[in-house]
């Protein structure tokens, strides 16, 4: 896979997945219900905010532990 500079404050899909704990299909579901949205990058390889994934992880760690 191509190297690509991304701006600080954003991640990767692959980064992405790794945090949330999911598999990059689990990602680009979460962006097509509306609970995750792309901030950046290109179609093919999209970038998404470090805060809005933080909230995000935050988030299924509450659900998860009620």
């Amino acid at each position: 896979m191509e190297q690509q500079n991304i701006r600080p404050g954003h991640l990767t899909a692959h980064q992405t997945a790794r945090l949330l704990g999911v598999q990059l299909d689990a990602v680009r579901q979460l962006v097509r219900r509306g609970h995750l949205k792309r901030s950046g990058g290109t179609p093919r390889q999209p970038w998404y905010a470090a805060r809005d994934v933080a909230a995000l992880a935050a988030k299924r760690r509450t659900l998860d532990a009620a």
